[in-house]
């Protein structure tokens, strides 16, 4: 867990919103041990986690595809090859949509916009030395134009089917 008190309040702070903001049917599911509160999302969401991340064509078309996900800092990093169809797509319009789903035990929703990390941004060594550390070697290794993502959500909810069994199970029973 790399997260800030500050990080997991903030974090807190967008799930309540996002919730409260979601439609009669998202609650109807989403509700009671269903809701994933912060500090649970950051306890399992460590690793690399597959998230199904969705972007537009500028014909308006949807394009779905996946990739690794590192939640860090209470919000997603992923990567790609700056020659992908969806790097073109979040260069010309960096609104994207982000899931993360573990069968029926575990979800995560969100919809935010992403932005390129550079050298000189605060996080990048960071999230570099975390990335080279997970895969064993710097992803900047792995092609000539790969790029790193911050992802900002500005609207998220996190889901768990039975919230307790899941966190027993996982060794984060509270």
């Amino acid at each position: 867990m790399r997260e800030t008190p500050d990080e997991i309040t903030r974090l807190q702070d967008l799930l309540d919103r996002s919730h409260a903001q979601a439609t009669e049917h998202l609650r109807a599911i989403i509700h009671g041990d269903r809701v994933l509160r912060a500090d649970d999302l950051v306890a399992l969401l460590t690793g690399m986690r597959v998230l199904s991340l969705a972007t537009v064509t500028a014909e308006g078309h949807p394009r779905v595809s996946a990739v690794d996900g590192h939640f860090l800092h209470a919000t997603w990093s992923f990567s790609t090859s700056g020659t992908a169809a969806k790097a073109r797509h979040m260069k010309a319009r960096p609104d994207v949509s982000v899931a993360h789903v573990d069968n029926e035990k575990l979800a995560v929703f969100s919809h935010g916009r992403v932005e390129p990390l550079a050298e000189d941004d605060p996080e990048w060594d960071e999230t570099l030395a975390y990335w080279t550390g997970h895969y064993g070697s710097s992803p900047l290794s792995w092609g000539d134009e790969i790029v790193l993502y911050r992802y900002m959500p500005h609207w998220m909810v996190g889901y768990a089917w039975k919230r307790a069994e899941l966190m027993a199970e996982r060794g984060l029973d509270r």
